[in-house]
Order: structure tokens, then C-alpha cells, then sequence
């Protein structure tokens, strides 16, 4: 995930520092071009037929100009110097004030790999107003580096729109147990198997859990849910087929305050937000059970669509936090970007294959430290 956004942001980063550069005044280095050795001049032997006077020596000659840069020729392209390879320019005590003509042609090429790699408009915007206000108008001391200065406000923008994340395990020892969290989410997007993958994080955390069975729409749910619980050694509490899902979470919060359990987790039938009658079975479950915690689960491959249809059902029943599945396959990671800006509230893991461990707590500052990190 995000290696596409990773490869494209470290041009930009170049693109940046140059233009900062030039800004400043500040000229990169050439790179030093090897001079071949001249033979050395042997000294004249007098002959001893020589009767001649000695020859007085000329005087020594000026010393010679400094060869003038190299410029390449016409239709010749210079290679640019990459990021991790070009020369750090020290600047001690020196500031710039920086001009929208400097940075406007980064920046332009900053939205559009955003938006290639599938960061939604808005959240585009966002990043680019906070690049554009942090570094136009004002004036910038350059310590150890241009580059630290460009590293530093991306950064400052990305952690910005992803928000400070949320932290499970340490939710869970803060709040009174059982802690109850409600899952909700399209219809094939992973949601059940994330319900067992969540649970097994738990587990290994230290943590008792519960399943409610709550998708009694889909036929095969139930016993899909279970069959995850049962190969996990948690149990799992059930109605019958197209029984009351309310019903069937009352019980299971129940069962876990009567057995001392951690955690709740709650399975709900898949839907879509445009489905009056299953959204408003969504809100009835969400009165009875009183979760802590509403999760919404989509795909991160879904791109856009997962960004819209997040807001949607946090505006139709609330999101606390999102899950998004697939990450493994997804090479832009636009949408986990997009989504926490989106909806406001924080990612908390991202599927990352099929196996039980396959689950990756999400961390903002983990993410963009990945995005700006230097190659290998």
C-alpha cells in the first residue's frame, strides 16, 4: 500500500527544494568533473658545448580563470538530481520569504499526484491550501537543510488532514467493559472476517471477547461468523435465521456482563445507505445496544467510492472509526487518506490478506514517516 503515492511524493519533495533554492538564491553544487593529470615537465639539462649565457626566466604567468560551468547543449536534458542523492545545502542562519510564484508549480504537480492516486478533491484541497500557507508569505529560517523545510510541511499537512488515530487496546482499559463495538459496512466488503480478525487482535492483546451474530438477513451469516469464532476459540452468540438482529446484540451484551467479558463485537447484515429499511434497522440496533464504538468497514481498492459511501452512512447512523479491507492490493492508499479527512474520525486497522493476522493497527504518524521516509 501507498507505493505509488510514496514513489511520486519523493519527486515532489526534489521538485520543492529546487524551486525553494532558487528562491533563496541558493545554487546546488556541480558535480565535480575528474581533470586528467598532466605529464609533468622535465627540467632542461645544460649541454657542455654550450657556451651561451644562461637565459634569464620569463616571469611567472597570471594564474588561470576558473573553468566556466558546463552547460549542456541545445535539446539536451541534464539529468535531475534525485532527492537522496543531491548534495544537502547548509544555510546557518539564513530565512527566505517565499512568494506563490516559487512553489505554485510543485504544488500543482503535488495536487496532481493526489489525485492520481485516488486522494479525494476535498482532501486535496485541504493538503494543498495547508503546503501553500505554511511556506508563502511568511519568512522561513533554512537551518540544516532546504529539504528539512519541505519534509517538515508535508508532513505537517498530511498528519493534519489524517488526524491523531485511535489506539484500540488503550481505548478498551479507559472505558467501562464490557466495551461494545458495532460493525457496520457495505455488503461484501470483508465485514464478518474483520469481525474475527478484530477479535483475534484482542485476544493476543489480552483481552476476553464476545461475538453477536447480528447479519440474520444474509443466509449463510450465521453460521460464517461462527465457523471464524469457533477456529478462534470465542463464542458466539446466536438467534435463528431472520430473527430480530436487536435481539440477538442485547443478548450478547448480556452474555458478556454476566461473564465478566472485555469486548462485544457485533456483526450486522451488509447494507447500503440508500436502503431506507435497513438503515433504519441500523439505528434500532444501535438504541438497544448502545455501542461504545461504531465501526464502518469498506474496501481501500474501492478508491472514491469508499470516501462517499463512508460519509454517507456516518451522516445516515454515525462512524466512530473505519476499518478499510484489501489494503494488501491497493498501491495507491488515496482512500485511507481520504476517508479519515472525509468522515472525520480516525482509521483504526487496515485489512492486509486472508489470514487471521492480516489486520494492521492504523497509525498516522507510522503512515506518513512510510510516505516522506528516505530509500533504502
Amino acid at each position: 500500500m501507498f507505493d505509488s503515492l510514496k514513489k511520486k511524493l519523493q519527486n515532489i519533495r526534489t521538485r520543492f527544494t529546487s524551486n525553494i533554492e532558487e528562491a533563496a538564491g541558493i545554487e546546488p553544487e556541480p558535480p565535480a568533473v575528474e581533470q586528467p593529470a598532466l605529464p609533468e615537465a622535465a627540467e632542461p639539462t645544460p649541454s657542455p658545448a654550450s657556451s651561451s649565457p644562461p637565459v634569464a626566466p620569463e616571469p611567472a604567468a597570471a594564474p588561470a580563470a576558473p573553468a566556466a560551468r558546463e552547460v549542456p547543449a541545445a535539446g539536451e536534458k541534464r539529468e535531475a538530481p534525485t532527492f537522496f542523492n543531491r548534495l544537502k545545502v547548509l544555510v546557518k542562519d539564513r530565512e527566505v520569504l517565499l512568494q506563490e510564484k516559487d512553489i505554485e508549480e510543485p504544488l500543482m504537480e503535488l495536487e496532481m499526484v493526489l489525485l492520481e492516486n485516488d486522494v479525494a478533491l476535498p482532501v486535496t484541497d485541504e493538503i494543498i491550501a495547508r503546503m501553500r500557507g505554511d511556506l508563502v508569505g511568511q519568512h522561513r529560517k533554512i537551518g540544516a537543510s532546504v529539504d528539512d523545510l519541505v519534509v517538515s510541511t508535508l508532513r505537517s499537512a498530511l498528519c493534519g488532514v489524517l488526524g491523531d488515530g485511535l489506539d484500540l487496546s488503550q481505548y478498551i482499559r479507559e472505558h467501562e467493559r464490557p466495551v461494545k463495538i458495532l460493525f457496520t459496512g457495505v455488503n461484501g466488503t470483508g465485514k464478518t472476517t474483520t469481525v474475527a480478525k478484530v477479535g483475534h487482535y484482542l485476544q493476543k492483546n489480552g483481552f476476553s471477547v464476545v461475538i453477536g451474530a447480528g447479519d440474520t438477513f444474509r443466509a449463510g451469516a450465521i453460521e460464517q461468523i461462527r465457523t471464524h469464532a469457533d477456529r478462534l476459540g470465542i463464542k458466539t452468540i446466536q438467534h435463528q435465521a431472520g430473527a430480530d438482529p436487536s435481539a440477538v446484540l442485547f443478548d450478547t451484551v448480556q452474555y458478556a456482563k454476566a461473564h465478566n467479558i472485555d469486548v462485544v463485537l457485533a456483526d450486522t447484515a451488509g447494507r447500503f445507505h440508500n436502503r431506507a429499511n435497513l438503515m433504519s434497522q441500523l439505528e434500532k440496533i444501535r438504541r438497544v445496544m448502545k455501542p461504545d464504538l461504531v465501526v464502518y468497514v469498506d474496501e481501500a481498492v474501492a478508491g472514491n467510492d469508499a470516501v462517499i459511501r463512508a460519509d454517507e452512512f456516518n451522516k445516515a447512523v454515525g462512524t466512530d472509526a473505519v476499518v478499510l479491507t484489501k489494503a494488501d492490493m491497493d498501491p495507491k492508499g488515496g482512500a485511507a487518506i481520504s476517508v479519515a479527512h472525509t468522515v472525520g474520525k480516525p482509521i483504526l486497522f487496515l485489512g492486509t490478506g486472508q489470514g487471521y493476522d492480516d489486520i494492521m493497527p492504523f497509525s498516522p504518524r507510522v503512515v506518513v514517516d512510510e510516505l516522506l521516509g528516505d530509500e533504502a
